[in-house]
């Protein structure tokens, strides 16, 4: 059986070890770490759709707000849910 190859990525301050291949959304639910962002009002927010229309899934990965479930997992990435609620004016 071949080897399979790894990435080792940060998930919201901790080092996760994940198959290559696996979205980040995948990644991110695996280690538990649900929901994936708030809205503007405050409520709890997480994937829905699976295929990038919703939008949902948003987080950032590497300083860049990314669909997580459209997003392979690479070695070395930073990943942050988007938690806060951010109001602009």
């Amino acid at each position: 059986m071949p080897e399979q190859t790894l990435a080792v990525l940060t998930l919201e301050g901790v080092r996760v070890t994940v198959p290559a291949g696996t979205t980040v959304l995948a990644a991110l639910q695996n280690a538990g770490l649900s929901p994936l962002r708030r809205s503007l009002s405050g409520e709890a927010r997480g994937a829905l759709c699976g295929m990038g229309s919703c939008s949902e899934c948003r987080a950032v990965v590497d300083s860049q707000t990314v669909r997580t479930c459209l997003t392979p997992v690479r070695d070395g990435q930073n990943v942050r849910r988007l938690m806060e609620v951010n109001r602009e004016s």
